[in-house]
C-alpha cells in the first residue's frame, strides 16, 4: 500500500525542466569531451544566453570548466567515471624520457601531441636531439590537422564514436559531399584495422595542414597513448620521404613506436596526476 503511495506520489510530481534542461547541457559536455558554445547550441536547441548561464551555474559546482586556449567547454576530471585527464603538461613531463629512450631506438624524430577542439597541438618533441636539419619538427604549440596527419588519424580512430562523430562534424566544410565523410571513416577504420595511421590516403576536406603536408616532403606513422582504455594524446615517428620507403621504415620502427605508446600510457595509469 505504501509502494504504491508512493508511486502515485512521482506520477503527480513535475519534473524540473531548468533542471532536466541543465542536465542535457552536461551529459553534451561529458559525450564530446570538449564542445564549443555553438555545437551545445546546435545540440540542444537552446539559446545561447541561456547556455551561457547554465555552464557558469555547472562550472561554479564544479562539473565543468572553459579551456582558455579556444573557449571549449570540458566536464571536469573529477565528474566523470574514468581515469582523471591528466594535464598537457604533466603527459608531456611523463612522457619525456620515454621519447628520449625512443630517439637512441629510431633514426627519425617524433612529436607528442594531445587532442584540442578542431586540430591536435604538438606539447612534446624530441626532435632537438637530432642534428638534421629534415629532422626538425615542432616546435610545441603548433596545431596539427585531424584529417591530413597521421598524428591525427591516429586519434581520431581511437577515440570513442561519440568524440569522434563530434570532431568530424565541426571539421565538415560546408556543402561536403557525403561520400567524404564515407571516405574519412574508411580511411579510419582502416588505421584500427593496421594498428597505426599514416598520412595516406589522402582526403579531399581542406584545412590549415593539407597544402604543408602535400608538399613537405616528410612521411609519418603514429599510434595513440591509452589510459584506462582512451586516448589523451598520440605520438608519432617522422622522416624525409626521400630518406626511406614507407614500408621499411614502418617495419623497422613500428615496434618501438607501439612500445613507446605502451610505457607512456601505462606511466600515465600509474602516475595520473
Amino acid at each position: 500500500m505504501a509502494h504504491e503511495g508512493r508511486v502515485m506520489l512521482e506520477r503527480k510530481v513535475k519534473t524540473v525542466r531548468a533542471l532536466e534542461r541543465g542536465l542535457d547541457v552536461l551529459v553534451e559536455v561529458q559525450t564530446r569531451k570538449a564542445a564549443s558554445l555553438h555545437e551545445l547550441h546546435l545540440a540542444t536547441a537552446l539559446p545561447k544566453a541561456t547556455l551561457l548561464r547554465m555552464l557558469v551555474t555547472l562550472g561554479q559546482k564544479g562539473l565543468v570548466w572553459q579551456r582558455l586556449a579556444d573557449g571549449a567547454y570540458l566536464p571536469h576530471v573529477d565528474s566523470m567515471e574514468r581515469v582523471s585527464v591528466t594535464s598537457s603538461s604533466h603527459i608531456a613531463e611523463v612522457a619525456s624520457p620515454h621519447m628520449k629512450a625512443l630517439s637512441t631506438r629510431v633514426a627519425w624524430p617524433s612529436v607528442l601531441a594531445a587532442p584540442r577542439l578542431d586540430h591536435m597541438e604538438i606539447i612534446e618533441t624530441n626532435s632537438p636531439l637530432f642534428k638534421l636539419d629534415s629532422a626538425i619538427l615542432g616546435p610545441v604549440g603548433v596545431k596539427l590537422s585531424y584529417i591530413h596527419t597521421a598524428t591525427g588519424r591516429a586519434y581520431l580512430a581511437a577515440c570513442g564514436d561519440a568524440e569522434r562523430d563530434a570532431i568530424i562534424e565541426r571539421l565538415r566544410p560546408r556543402n561536403s559531399a557525403q561520400s567524404s565523410d564515407a571516405e574519412l571513416r574508411h580511411i579510419l577504420q582502416q588505421v584500427r584495422q593496421r594498428g597505426y595511421a599514416t598520412r595516406d590516403p589522402q582526403h579531399p576536406w581542406p584545412d590549415r595542414s593539407k597544402q604543408l603536408v602535400l608538399r613537405d616532403g616528410r612521411r609519418s606513422m603514429a599510434v595513440p597513448i591509452v589510459v584506462a582504455g582512451a586516448p589523451i594524446a598520440t605520438i608519432n615517428v617522422t622522416w624525409p620521404g626521400r630518406r626511406g620507403a614507407d614500408d621499411a621504415v614502418i617495419q623497422r620502427h613500428l615496434d618501438a613506436l607501439k612500445a613507446t605508446a605502451r610505457a607512456i600510457g601505462k606511466a600515465l595509469e600509474i602516475n595520473p596526476n
